[in-house]
């Protein structure tokens, strides 16, 4: 039985002002909060009653440096000394801003040398969008307004980035839908090379591009890895073939890193796998991880000389595009990295991790399916993995299992019960060690214990 944490004064207080005033983003309304955060360092956060928990999942995969990091507060603190915000509307810039820029050229793949700035990821994404309909507006070609992503893709929750999110929760709230945006089934390699004998070939891109014509497809966004649908880590050839399909029928490749990029992966950006340059790609999340509110779209110099040709204002921008203290975060942010060699640390770490889900897998007859990228990972909770056999759904079984973990002070995150699954995401800070893994894998094991009794 597990038993009622005990709670102080303050936590009563702000729970009952939570409750009354706050209403959460991806969460019931009316509820008390699950947990108050008051501090953290490292992996670690702690509460207001001065519990610590390990964050197993970097917040919303975000906070890549992790916690507590006093570098960061210095240069935000620095910058607001100087002047916090700027505007970068009708020709203005800011020092911060402009660094960034050349940071973010020399970080990113080969001829993605300019960057839009955004306060986030669904901005970004929906900034992709706008950016691919004026280049082909400006190339006179107007009919090309469609785009195409994947099924178990996630994007955003702005009207054109939840419309290409296909999760179901977020892709119908509120009836907020665009038009003109399309779902093929990912990872179908032979397909997008043209085996239109395959079986599934109707629920390729390669099949929607032809049925609605090529002259009317203005992009194909995708997540490299895709992150919230469930952590699926594409086939040998994928990327490469997606990107091939593009060229073959001028269409945009947008590469949604907002999840997998700044180390997540193994590599700076997850394309980076597979060289594969992309002609837009939206960034956000690690690029400050998480310590202040930016996102960007990185621009191909073929899409940006196009847009240099308009002699038009660009209607389009956010108050926060550029914001000088946010863009000094992410330039220490992005030192840091470099003087941390984070690349390599997390292809060491990610063999750490590996070998911990390969013990789960073999210890636990309810664990299959593991997968992992970098520091990206996941594993699935079967009632027989062996013969795939499920929980029923109405088990909830992903939900519980996290719960059980919670309660031995490990946040991880349940996804995939739309589609009948309990998927159990795992991507804690990129500074993690190898101790901190193995006590992440202990954890995870005695609580398997506990949910197979």
């Amino acid at each position: 039985m597990q038993k009622a944490p005990v709670k102080n004064q303050l936590t009563h207080d702000l729970e009952q002002l939570d409750v009354q005033h706050y209403l959460h983003p991806t969460s019931i309304p009316g509820q008390l909060p699950k947990m108050i955060f008051e501090s953290g360092d490292g992996i670690y956060v702690k509460n207001t009653d001065g519990d610590s928990y390990i964050d197993g999942i970097s917040m919303l995969w975000n906070v890549n440096l992790g916690h507590g990091n006093k570098e960061l507060g210095k240069a935000a603190q620095e910058q607001m000394d100087k002047i916090a915000f700027a505007s970068s509307f009708a020709g203005y810039s800011n020092e911060p801003a402009i660094r960034l820029t050349k940071k973010l050229a020399d970080w990113t793949p080969e001829g993605l040398n300019t960057v839009f700035y955004t306060s986030g990821g669904s901005e970004a994404n929906d900034t992709a969008f706008k950016l691919a309909r004026l280049y082909w507006q400006l190339k006179e070609q107007p009919k090309k307004t469609k785009f195409i992503s994947f099924v178990n893709g996630y994007h955003g929750v702005t009207i054109g980035a939840g419309t290409a999110t296909t999760i179901p929760g977020f892709h119908r709230f509120a009836g907020t839908e665009m038009p003109e945006v399309y779902h093929a089934t990912a990872h179908l390699t032979e397909c997008e090379k043209g085996d239109r004998s395959h079986p599934d070939f109707e629920k390729s891109a390669r099949h929607l591009i032809e049925t609605e014509g090529a002259d009317t497809i203005a992009g194909i966004i995708i997540e490299p890895v895709q992150g919230s649908g469930g952590v699926y880590m594409p086939p040998e050839g994928y990327i490469e073939a997606l990107r091939d399909l593009c060229d073959e029928f001028d269409i945009l490749f947008i590469a949604d890193e907002v999840i997998n990029g700044f180390c997540r992966t193994g590599e700076k950006f997850a394309v980076d796998h597979w060289d594969v340059v992309p002609d837009l790609m939206s960034l956000a999340k690690g690029i400050t991880s998480g310590y202040a509110q930016l996102g960007a779209v990185m621009i191909h110099d073929k899409v940006k000389e196009v847009i240099n040709t308009s002699g038009q204002v660009m209607a389009h921008g956010f108050t926060y595009s550029g914001h000088p203290m946010a863009c000094a975060v992410g330039i220490r942010n992005l030192e840091i990295m470099e003087e941390m060699n984070l690349v390599n640390h997390v292809k060491e770490m990610e063999k750490v991790l590996n070998k911990g889900l390969a013990y789960l897998e073999e210890k636990h007859a309810t664990v299959g399916l593991t997968r992992n990228k970098g520091l990206m990972g996941a594993f699935e909770l079967f009632e027989d993995s062996a013969s795939g056999k499920r929980f029923a759904a109405d088990k909830k079984a992903g939900l519980q299992y996290v719960e059980d973990c919670f309660q031995k002070n490990l946040i991880l995150r349940a996804l995939g019960a739309a589609d009948g699954k309990a998927i159990i995401a795992l991507a804690p800070p990129l500074v993690i060690t190898k101790p901190e893994i193995e006590k992440m894998v202990s954890i995870m094991d005695d609580a398997l214990v506990n949910f197979q009794a």
